[in-house]
């Protein structure tokens, strides 16, 4: 199958799977692992950060953040939309008893930093504790500006607030901008970076900081049921995917902007945004069911809807995004849709 749902599809490769059979393993709780301490020592250095841990995942990764960040009744800000707010379950509230603070976000992708400012709460008795700015990079596919993230880290500082980072695409914004991981990194104090994204591996990501926060977050991981044991062999899969599968992300952004210049010609789809592997595109309401069957029948899976993200990825070739675009076409000659219906109207 051609699968666009995401770039979390992906399955290793051969050479991933051969030095995940490799991979000397101990246990990890006792932190006797050697393929996951060579994996977070060589991460952590890239990242200019002071220590790293792994973790199952970067839902957990961000949750054990966000419990080392703040105690229960504070607060946390972060994107409306954004994944750490919006699609973790509401694991900060849930779990660490820690109220979040939604702000919009502009178009691309910051949160105004007037907004941010106006949402840090103060000494009052009445209003929760903001101790936390938490962003996201890239967020919806769009790499935070530069300058952006110096000006949001520095005035969270200011006011006494720690800052996260959820890199769960952060190598497409490496890739992308042409900085080094450290760079983006910088001025943060704790970074989540996801290896199971469009670098491949079946499993994996690292929560960065300094040692003092990291010995807190290693609790919190056992806390939450994260402490596993032989995980080098997933570790070995996450150390592959950094030193073969960072610089070919660039083809992936290639693939996404084909796939929306082939879109961009079929005159019942609005291809709304593409940034580097995320394409975001509106479709006819009334045929979202019928369109995902159709492609389905056809080797190509999307998750359907009036406004349909699509993820390129590794396993998604330059002749895939060719048949893609063939079989949507043929779906909507076979259907005619007029222009002004598109929306669903």
């Amino acid at each position: 199958m051609i699968d666009l749902r995401s770039d979390t599809v992906t399955r290793p490769t051969t050479a991933m799977r051969e030095a995940m059979a490799r991979a000397p393993v101990g246990d990890d709780v006792w932190g006797d692992d050697p393929s996951v301490a060579a994996f977070e020592a060589v991460v952590a250095e890239r990242a200019d950060m002071a220590a790293a841990l792994f973790f199952p995942s970067g839902t957990q990764s961000n949750l054990a953040a966000l419990m080392v960040h703040c105690q229960r009744g504070d607060e946390y800000i972060a994107g409306q939309f954004s994944h750490i707010y919006r699609d973790e379950g509401g694991g900060a509230a849930v779990l660490g008893s820690i109220q979040p603070q939604p702000i919009e976000h502009d178009p691309d992708g910051s949160l105004p930093l007037e907004r941010v400012q106006a949402a840090i709460k103060g000494a009052d008795i009445h209003h929760a504790s903001t101790r936390l700015l938490a962003l996201e990079n890239t967020f919806r596919g769009k790499v935070l500006p530069e300058a952006y993230t110096r000006r949001a880290t520095a005035l969270a500082h200011e006011h006494g607030l720690a800052t996260h980072l959820d890199g769960a695409r952060l190598f497409n914004a490496v890739v992308a901008s042409g900085r080094s991981l450290a760079e983006l990194c910088q001025g943060f104090d704790s970074v989540s970076l996801c290896f199971s994204k469009g670098l491949g591996a079946p499993v994996g990501s690292l929560l960065l900081g300094d040692e003092a926060f990291i010995g807190r977050a290693r609790r919190w991981r056992k806390t939450l049921g994260g402490g596993m044991r032989q995980v080098g062999i997933l570790a070995a899969g996450c150390h592959h995917a950094l030193e073969h599968h960072v610089e070919r992300l660039a083809e992936d952004h290639r693939h996404a902007a084909l796939l929306a210049e082939g879109l961009g010609e079929i005159d019942e789809i609005e291809v709304r945004g593409c940034e580097t592997n995320v394409l975001f595109v509106a479709l006819p309401e009334a045929h979202c069911k019928a369109l995902g069957e159709f492609l389905a029948d056809r080797g190509v899976l999307i998750a359907a809807s009036p406004v349909t993200r699509m993820l390129t990825h590794l396993d998604i070739s330059v002749q895939d995004v060719g048949h893609f675009v063939a079989s949507i076409k043929a779906y909507f000659t076979e259907h005619a849709v007029r222009v002004d219906d598109r929306l669903g109207g």
